[in-house]
Order: C-alpha cells, then sequence, then structure tokens
C-alpha cells in the first residue's frame, strides 16, 4: 500500500504534457501552404505564358450608300482637272489679252460655277463618308488630311469668288491690276490644294 500510494503521488505531482502540439501543427500547414503558393507564382511569372492573349480586330462595316457616295466623290474627283485647266486657260486669256471675245468671261465664269457645283457634291459625299468611317483606324490620317485639304480648298475658292475683279468696281487700272492678280494667286492655291488632296485619293484608294 505504501508503495502504491507513492507512485500515485508521484504520477499527480508530474507535469501534464503539451496537448497544444497539434494546435501548431495546424498553424503550420497554412504556414507552409502559403509559401508553397508564393513559390509557385513567383515561378509562373518567370514562365512564358502558353496561350497569348491576342485581341482580336474590330469589325467595321460599311452601307451600301457609303460606296454609292464614294463613287460619286470619285468620279468627281476625276472631272476635276479638266475644269481646272480650262478655267485657268480662260483667265489667263482675260488677263493677257487687251480686248477678248465676248464669249470668254461668261464663260469663265460658267467653268467657275461647274466646279463651285462640283466641290458642293464632292464636300457633301465626303464629308458624310468621313463620318462614317470615323471608328475605322486604317487609313485614318489620310483620310483627315485629304478632308482638311479639300475644305481647305473649299475656302480658298469662295475667297477667290469674292475678289473676282471688274471694271466697274475699280475705275483705277492699277488697282484693278493688283485685285486681278490677287485673285490668280487665291485661284491658283486653290487648285493647288485641291490636286494634291485629289491625288491623295487617286494612289491611296
Amino acid at each position: 500500500m505504501i508503495v502504491g500510494s507513492l507512485v500515485l503521488i508521484a504520477l499527480l505531482q508530474a507535469p501534464l504534457p503539451a496537448w497544444d502540439a497539434p494546435a501548431a501543427v495546424i498553424h503550420a500547414v497554412p504556414q507552409a501552404t502559403a509559401e508553397s503558393l508564393t513559390t509557385i507564382h513567383a515561378l509562373a511569372g518567370r514562365l512564358p505564358a502558353d496561350t497569348p492573349v491576342v485581341r482580336r480586330p474590330l469589325a467595321i462595316e460599311y452601307s451600301d450608300q457609303y460606296y454609292t457616295r464614294l463613287t460619286i466623290h470619285r468620279y468627281g474627283s476625276y472631272a476635276m482637272l479638266p475644269l481646272f485647266a480650262a478655267e485657268y486657260s480662260l483667265g489667263q486669256n482675260l488677263m493677257n489679252d487687251a480686248s477678248p471675245p465676248s464669249w470668254m468671261k461668261p464663260s469663265h465664269s460658267l467653268v467657275a460655277g461647274g466646279i463651285g457645283v462640283l466641290f458642293g457634291v464632292n464636300t457633301i459625299t465626303g464629308v458624310w463618308n468621313l463620318w462614317e468611317s470615323r471608328q475605322d483606324p486604317a487609313g485614318r490620317t489620310r483620310r483627315i488630311l485629304h478632308s482638311v485639304l479639300m475644305l481647305a480648298s473649299d475656302a480658298g475658292f469662295a475667297v477667290t469668288g469674292a475678289y473676282t475683279p471688274s471694271h466697274e468696281q475699280f475705275s483705277d487700272y492699277n488697282t484693278y491690276l493688283h485685285r486681278e492678280r490677287v485673285h490668280r494667286g487665291l485661284a491658283i492655291g486653290s487648285i493647288a490644294l485641291s490636286t494634291i488632296g485629289g491625288g491623295m485619293m487617286w494612289f491611296w484608294k
């Protein structure tokens, strides 16, 4: 009995085992998992992607009216150069001939009116198509540059018409000659701008 009592007292006084060991293991597992995931992400960042991300181009659709306006616009530009040549020739003869024939000045005005109608049609069709193609990135810079040149030419021809000289308006001959030269210079400048703009459309479609 005495030996049994001593053994029992010794067991009661012994320190209890560490029961928090499983909790330590539980905390260690998520930490190891997080470290493993960090390592995997770091390695994945250095490895090339198997399937690269490619953005598909946006499909641009044009209406049938767009191509109709484009055809009108293009044929109008083909008629532009013959009208320019006729107008320049008539204007030069009016300036150089001391007594030009009576039909020359009305013909000059008639061709100028034809140029005005042509530019009105081409301005409407061109600006309309420019608006419809506003979301198409292909050739956008050329389209805008072409439009700017043609609109500047429109403005130039309008100012050229406003500077048309007349003997009734200017009684002084030197003033008349000056106005005539300004009219001619504006006309040539407008013809040059529209020829460059038209050439862009012919060569770059």
